[in-house]
């Protein structure tokens, strides 16, 4: 029997709740909404500062807020789009996924990347490095998150599903291949589906069936706004942003759950 494609699963939509520019209590409203509405993943970002509008604005720190997401909410998955390696000790970050994963009642997705936003390296003292550096060590990061997993009493509730984050076609994407259960990309469908590509091309070579790794990328403005073209490339998980600073609007969000459920339902 030939092995199920990557694209022999449900689509799946996820929201960006980005933690700045917003009291807390707007966040918590917001993460109350988008369950109600059946996204099926709930994301927020692991930085110090902004990413847009004032660079001093209102922001929250990350994994606290997932442990009180966890408690919250009782349907979505959560996670951190995505978690920056180098900002904690691998083993104390495996301890923090498996509580916040008993908190949630196995809804976590641990969501890591490698780093890139140069403030919250030189504000908190992290030592910024260069990008191929911080590859590396998110290489050597994830066999340790994992032997600590193995270690933890009580182990996870579930196998943590692990989402990597980044593009980058000769240390990332085979990083991918060895370690991820979804991959997470960027960029538009042409692209997308060239990375697809390369990560199939990894999967190979480390010996991994590529359709055990799910494919997720940020969603476009719209679902008019390219949202087949993606669909087509096998993409099952697409992120819509929704940022404090417009009052966390979720009329994008209805758009894209109204398409998804009519891609299931075909």
């Amino acid at each position: 029997m030939t092995e199920p494609s990557y694209a022999d699963r449900p689509m799946r939509i996820g929201v960006q709740i980005q933690p700045q520019h917003a009291d807390y209590a707007d966040i918590r409203r917001a993460v109350d909404q988008v369950e109600e509405l059946g996204v099926d993943v709930i994301f927020n970002w692991d930085h110090f500062f902004p990413l847009s509008g004032e660079a001093d604005g209102k922001h929250f720190e990350c994994w606290t807020m997932l442990g009180a997401w966890g408690e919250q909410i009782s349907r979505a998955e959560i996670g951190a789009l995505v978690t920056c390696n180098t900002y904690r000790n691998p083993d104390l970050l495996a301890d923090m996924a498996r509580t916040v994963d008993h908190i949630s009642s196995g809804r976590l997705i641990l969501s890591i990347g490698a780093g890139w936003f140069e403030r919250d390296y030189s504000e908190y003292g992290y030592e910024f490095g260069a990008a191929g550096s911080r590859i590396d060590e998110l290489a050597q990061a994830l066999p340790r998150i994992k032997a600590r997993w193995a270690k933890l009493n009580p182990q996870p509730t579930r196998s943590i599903p692990i989402l990597i984050g980044g593009g980058g076609e000769r240390k990332t994407l085979k990083i991918v291949a060895e370690h991820a259960d979804i991959w997470h990309g960027f960029g538009d469908a042409e692209t997308l589906a060239h990375k697809n590509q390369v990560l199939n091309d990894w999967c190979t070579r480390v010996g991994r069936n590529p359709a055990e790794i799910e494919r997720a990328s940020g969603a476009p403005r719209s679902p008019d706004a390219g949202g087949d073209a993606i669909y087509e490339t096998g993409t099952r998980l697409l992120t819509v942003e929704c940022d404090g600073a417009t009052g966390y609007d979720v009329g994008p969000l209805r758009d894209w759950l109204a398409w998804r459920d009519d891609k299931n339902s075909h």
